[in-house]
């Protein structure tokens, strides 16, 4: 486990599991400490720990899109 003697990767995957859903935080940790064995540096920590990040973020809905079933923009049709 990368984060067991390097407390600088612990507090990068901390920050970057603080934006995911409650639920996804245990397993982003488990396979951002994976993804980190044998790393033996923050930036290409953080380059690594970006890919596996993408995969558990999941964003949240953007109300402005598809809320009035139309092509309008900004409420007015054209």
């Amino acid at each position: 486990m990368a984060t067991s003697y390097d407390p600088d990767l612990d507090v990068l995957i901390s920050r970057l599991a603080g934006p995911l859903l409650p639920a996804d935080r245990a397993a982003f940790r488990a396979a951002a400490e994976s993804a980190l064995t044998g790393c033996n540096g923050e930036g290409l920590a953080y380059r690594i720990l970006r890919d596996v990040w993408r995969g558990f973020f999941h964003p949240p809905p953007d109300p402005r899109i598809g809320s009035h079933g139309g092509p309008e923009i900004g409420g007015r049709a054209s």
